[in-house]
């Protein structure tokens, strides 16, 4: 086994391991990545789910209905700005997208990956449009994939040199993980592989575990107790997720997506990255392989979405590269038409998964390969909404401030917006000062909770999509003013936007919150 000597600073060894050509090609790679993701916060705007994570920021607590609190608190941070930039709601997510690259070749490198290894493992995470895209948008999904790098490096390392330093490190990372997004759960038991294997068992049983258990217990707690005090609201989401989404998904269809979705060339990588690990001579990382099969197994059994399977793929993609450069090592020659192939790919899948370019080329160039349909003349089905939100929010205002301008004073004065789904109510709250809108609420999601108390105004605009007479349970008198179509939305049922005046409401904010109580995620 390799050891260091005890006197070695921690952090001089990490940097050790970084050879000059290894910094070069590291850096030439978050060049690259940044550039794309720079590109892509140009021609978007926002998708629906970061409206809510941005609002979460203006509401700190220790938890929300759908997500841990980690967001909320990196929304504060960059809430702080008071812009409604995109690029300026993606700073954490762009430094997150950096750091997975940067760990991920410290993995490769650890593994005894040479330059050709990090070379073509960080030439691999860039041409997967999967990865592009989580780890572009303000969501806890680029966070879940970082921590579990993190976490899975750290992993490696207490495994190969059984130093307690790194179990404190791993307890800290997976913890920040499950504050992060709750599918940390999956590493977490996949943990318990390290008890499977004599040399980690014996290593595990020295410590004291309790002490390990107890900070991360600790730094959750807060965020266990609220799920307490709210009934649990995130096993509430979760039953209506697999009602209305993963109980009618089909293995072969999610295997499908995800082989797409990371590049195929990813995925032959993946298969070599198990060979490597089975192999006799790597036999110190079968907990690895372990933990990884034991974690995916998990992931399949509760039917998991295919990018839930993203930080797995990014964790196995260093032990394939390392075999195929192996491979590679006495056939020199073909590293150059691998690279061309890899590059070729990138460049045809990229534009699937991120708006590197503008709506019109998307139009004409990307749109006619995908497999949608056009529902009616000039009617689109765009998989990803945040291509055309930067047409659609600021039209979307446009419209609601001339409704509100023609209210009477009296009712400018106490006036409020309610948003049907929160990405409007999100969009409201985040774009309202530039308009001189009055502030929005909504009973959807989280916006459930700051929901204002006591009495509604007399006079409420109304903003929603295929509603129906959604609004008249609530309002004596309801009336459509406006209608916004959007030509572009994969949901047919987010076509038309529409736009009322709702005057003496029925109830009180407190009564309405009560009516609402089981439909929050409606």
């Amino acid at each position: 086994m390799t050891t260091f000597n005890s006197e070695q600073s921690f952090w001089s060894r990490g940097i050790s391991t970084l050879t000059r050509k290894n910094k070069i090609i590291i850096a030439l790679f978050c060049g690259l990545k940044l550039t794309m993701h720079l590109l892509a916060d140009y021609y978007s705007g926002f998708q629906a789910d970061e409206l809510l994570h941005i609002q979460a920021g203006n509401h700190l607590a220790f938890g929300y209905m759908e997500f841990p609190p980690l967001i909320g608190l990196l929304a504060f941070i960059h809430n702080a700005f008071n812009s409604h930039s995109v690029f300026v709601h993606h700073i954490f997510t762009h430094i997150a997208s950096l750091l997975i690259v940067l760990y991920v070749a410290k993995i490769t490198i650890e593994l005894g990956g040479k330059n050709i290894a990090v070379f073509l493992v960080l030439l691999g995470v860039l041409i997967a449009p999967g990865f592009g895209r989580s780890q572009q948008l303000f969501q806890p999904v680029v966070f879940s994939q970082l921590f579990w790098v993190l976490s899975f490096y750290h992993l490696m390392m207490l495994v190969k040199y059984l130093e307690t330093r790194y179990l404190w490190l791993l307890t800290v990372t997976v913890t920040l993980g499950f504050m992060t997004k709750y599918d940390a759960i999956f590493f977490i038991v996949g943990l318990s592989s390290l008890f499977l294997f004599r040399r980690t068992r014996e290593f595990l049983f020295q410590q004291r575990l309790w002490q390990f258990i107890g900070v991360s217990l600790l730094l959750v707690g807060p965020n266990l107790i609220w799920q307490y005090v709210n009934d649990f609201p995130i096993l509430k989401m979760m039953h209506r997720l697999y009602e209305v989404q993963l109980n009618s998904l089909e293995p072969i269809e999610v295997l499908t997506g995800l082989v797409v979705s990371v590049n195929p060339l990813n995925a032959i990588v993946v298969i070599f990255g198990f060979v490597f690990l089975f192999k006799k001579r790597n036999a110190l990382y079968l907990p690895l392989a372990a933990m990884i099969i034991l974690s995916s197994v998990l992931l399949v059994y509760f039917q998991g979405k295919g990018y839930y399977f993203y930080p797995i793929v990014l964790t196995i993609l260093p032990f394939g590269i390392v075999a195929v450069e192996n491979l590679l090592v006495k056939r020199k020659w073909a590293i150059y038409p691998v690279v061309l192939l890899m590059i070729a790919s990138g460049w045809l899948l990229i534009p699937f998964g991120m708006p590197v370019n503008d709506l019109d080329d998307y139009l004409e160039n990307i749109y006619p390969h995908e497999p949608n349909e056009l529902v009616k003349g000039d009617t689109y089905r765009i998989r990803f909404e945040e291509r055309y939100t930067q047409e659609k929010w600021p039209r979307t205002m446009e419209i609601l401030k001339s409704v509100y301008d023609s209210l009477a004073n009296n009712e400018k004065r106490e006036v409020m917006i309610w948003g049907k789904h929160y990405g409007q109510a999100g969009a409201v709250n985040l774009f309202r000062e530039a308009y001189q809108l009055p502030e929005a609420f909504s009973l959807h999601g989280s916006f459930y909770n700051w929901v204002p108390q006591g009495k509604m105004p007399e006079t409420v605009i109304a903003l929603g999509y295929d509603v129906g007479g959604f609004f008249n349970n609530y309002f004596e008198e309801v009336e459509i003013v406006k209608e916004i179509s959007n030509p572009y939305s994969n949901d047919p049922e987010q076509v038309l936007q529409r736009i009322y005046i709702c005057r003496n409401p029925k109830q009180d904010f407190d009564k309405l919150k009560y009516q609402f109580r089981d439909r929050i995620y409606e």
